[in-house]
């Protein structure tokens, strides 16, 4: 068995629909999993109505949501049997329906609540991955409908939820795997549902998390990422046009890239493969040909020195001093204790003996944050910054990869460093305005040459 998750844009229209259908037909004999995300940008159209209702815009989220019904409905009528229109309109009526009675509930409380937000931002994947079984019994295939409320079980915490792994295990190997046995499984990504049934999600991006928890609930000999580009690539290419696709990287290399924002893979994908050591494939839906890239458990050799450059934007600088923690025990838990009450992870940390520099791509929270922080320090905070990251097993034991960086980077003013926490990775922070040139330079500074084993 595979797993093969397509995502919004593999999804979007039934143009898209039919091409996936032959992508999966194409692989019948290894009986796929196929696991989806909602179909185009349809959970930033699903947030917007709700919140359009909690502003107390009740008619303008109901339009909303009769302009949301009639895409899927205009979509999915294209690739539906005759025998099966009754079956999509009664989806569609029931799931907007439901969607209604929601929006009635939140303009009538006038608040998004975090289970609301996980109800209602739920409802793409609920959509896709019905419309898209009904897609595959157009194409000929005998195709299973799987809600995966049913078999992912998460923990209660809304609109970041965590698998339970033994009780969802549990549930792929009981109900999943036999179904794949005899026929295709299409499933929702991102979705899960509490013990009690209460749908949960798994943040957004969490279609390729569910894929790999699939993957390694089923005992899948192999998980396929289809997204809209060739695989991993050396450099963002709406960034550096021309960068190269990496033929096979590490699972080590492959998260860090994706948690310093490589935005083909969701940082937490890789972790259930590691766990049963399956290969992740990352391909292109619209270039279906192109081998795309393999992530494996092993070290990749590697003549060239990294693999990839990565870059996270939006990034805040929070500066944290006070001279009266000179010499000091506690003054690191006392700052971070504040990050942990307030739900905020850190990026990258340096520090002194009366000063701390942290990053967060999260600023949510910043003002009650920075409030807290106040009254044991003085606290600065810088916007627009980046994060820009080196990646490569090399970078571990190569000698002068700083001193390369920092000439490609001539005119550009580097504030803050991180090398060592990990071996594979060397980070730096920057204005948000210079990403580009950054990136530009250290790309030609690093990929002149390639190995032909690695890059293509």
């Amino acid at each position: 068995m595979i797993v093969m998750k397509f995502g919004g844009s593999s999804v979007e229209s039934a143009t898209a629909i039919a091409r996936v259908a032959t992508i999966v037909q194409a692989r019948v004999d290894r009986r796929p999993v196929v696991v989806v995300s909602a179909m185009g940008k349809t959970t930033n159209r699903l947030l917007a109505m709700a919140r359009s209702a909690a502003d107390g815009q009740q008619s303008e989220a109901m339009r909303q949501l009769e302009e949301l019904k009639e895409y899927h409905r205009l979509e999915a009528s294209q690739i539906v049997r005759d025998e099966d229109k009754a079956e999509l309109a009664a989806l569609l009526d029931g799931h907007f329906d439901e969607l209604a009675q929601m929006v009635a509930e939140i303009a009538e409380v006038e608040e998004f609540s975090p289970r609301m937000v996980d109800a209602v931002s739920s409802m793409g994947e609920r959509l896709s991955s019905r419309i898209v079984t009904l897609g595959f019994r157009h194409a000929g295939m005998d195709a299973a409908h799987v809600d995966s409320r049913s078999v992912l079980i998460t923990d209660t915490r809304h609109t970041q939820a965590s698998p339970l792994f033994p009780r969802t295990y549990a549930r792929m190997r009981d109900v999943v795997a036999p179904l794949a046995a005899k026929q295709v499984v299409v499933m929702g990504g991102f979705i899960g549902s509490m013990q009690d049934g209460a749908t949960t999600t798994l943040g957004r991006g969490g279609s390729d998390y569910s894929a790999s928890i699939v993957g390694a609930g089923i005992g899948a000999e192999e998980i396929q990422i289809w997204t809209d580009v060739d695989g991993m690539l050396t450099c963002d290419p709406r960034i550096v046009p021309g960068g190269y696709r990496i033929k096979t990287i590490s699972f080590a290399e492959a998260a860090e890239l994706a948690y310093f924002g490589a935005k083909v893979l969701h940082p937490a994908t890789v972790l259930p493969a590691v766990e049963k050591n399956i290969p992740v494939l990352v391909l292109n839906s619209r270039n279906p040909e192109v081998s795309g890239t393999r992530i494996v458990k092993e070290t990749v050799p590697c003549r060239n020195v990294i693999k990839s450059i990565a870059c996270k934007t939006g990034i805040t600088v929070v500066k944290v001093q006070s001279l009266r923690m000179l010499m000091a025990h506690g003054f690191l838990h006392r700052i971070f204790e504040v990050f942990d009450r307030f739900q905020t992870p850190v990026d990258m940390v340096t520090t002194s003996e009366v000063s701390v520099s942290l990053t967060i791509d999260n600023d949510r929270n910043l003002d009650e944050i920075r409030e807290e922080l106040t009254r044991i320090a003085e606290v600065e905070v810088e916007r627009d910054r980046a994060i820009v990251s080196v990646v490569g097993d090399n970078v571990r034991g190569t000698p002068g990869i700083g001193a390369r960086i920092f000439r490609s980077l001539a005119g550009i003013n580097v504030l803050m460093v991180s090398q060592g926490a990990s071996q594979l990775n060397f980070s730096f922070v920057i204005d948000g305005t210079e990403v580009r040139p950054a990136m530009q330079s250290l790309h030609a500074e690093f990929f002149s040459t390639l190995d032909p084993e690695v890059f293509a």
